[in-house]
C-alpha cells in the first residue's frame, strides 16, 4: 500500500510518458502512410512491447530511426517488403494484430499469424476479422495463421459493422482498413477509450 501524509503543497515538474496503448495502434497504423516519413513524440522506447513492434514493423520493410533522448520514433513505410509480418512478434504481443487492418488497405492483403497460436472456438481476433470481412475481405485460415485478402479489382467497401462487444482492438483494426475502403464505413458498438 500506499501512504500520503498531506498538509504540504506540491510543486515541480513531471515528464509523463506516452500511452504504450496509443503509440501500439499509431505504429499500427503508420503502415497506411506510403510517401512522407511518420514521426511519432513522446513514444515509451524503454518498454519491451513498442520494442517488439517496431520490430514487427521492420519485419514488413519499415525503416526506423529512434532517438530515445527525445522520445521519438521515424518510420518511413514507403518500401513495404512484405505482407507477412515474423510470427514470433506477433506471438509475444497480441496488439500486433493491429497491423492486419492497414496491411488490407494498402496492401489488398495481410498473413499474419494468430496471437498465442490457433485455438479452438473463440479467438481473441474474431471480432477483428468479423469487421475485415464486413469491408469485403476473405479470410482463409492456414495452420496457426490467417490470410485476409480485399477483392480483386474491387478493393475493400464502406459498411456498417455492429460488433458484439466494444473492442478496442476490433475497433482500430475495422477503422484503420476502413481508411483506404470505397465508401463510409459505421461502426455499431464501438470502444470509446482514448487510444
Amino acid at each position: 500500500g500506499m501512504l500520503i501524509r498531506g498538509g504540504n503543497q506540491l510543486g515541480g515538474e513531471v515528464a509523463v510518458s506516452g500511452s504504450k496503448n496509443a503509440v501500439l495502434a499509431l505504429l499500427a497504423a503508420s503502415l497506411l502512410s506510403s510517401g512522407a516519413s511518420v514521426r511519432l513524440s513522446n513514444v515509451p522506447l524503454q518498454l519491451t512491447d513498442v520494442r517488439n513492434m517496431v520490430s514487427l514493423l521492420a519485419s514488413l520493410g519499415v525503416a526506423h530511426r529512434a532517438d530515445p533522448e527525445a522520445g521519438t520514433l521515424d518510420l518511413d513505410c514507403s518500401r513495404l517488403t512484405s505482407v507477412t509480418p515474423q510470427p514470433r512478434y506477433v506471438r509475444a504481443l497480441r496488439a500486433s494484430f493491429l497491423v492486419t487492418g492497414p496491411l488490407l488497405a494498402r496492401a489488398g492483403e495481410a498473413c499474419v499469424a494468430l496471437p498465442g497460436g490457433c485455438k479452438i472456438g473463440t479467438r481473441p481476433v474474431d471480432l477483428h476479422l468479423k469487421g475485415l470481412a464486413a469491408l469485403g475481405a476473405d479470410i482463409a485460415f492456414s495452420g496457426e495463421s490467417v490470410h485476409v485478402t480485399a477483392p480483386k479489382g474491387k478493393g475493400l467497401r464502406g459498411a456498417e459493422v455492429c460488433l458484439d462487444y466494444p473492442s478496442v482492438g476490433a475497433t482500430e483494426t475495422i477503422m484503420m482498413a476502413a481508411c483506404f475502403a470505397e465508401g463510409e464505413t459505421v461502426i455499431a458498438n464501438a470502444a470509446r477509450e482514448p487510444e
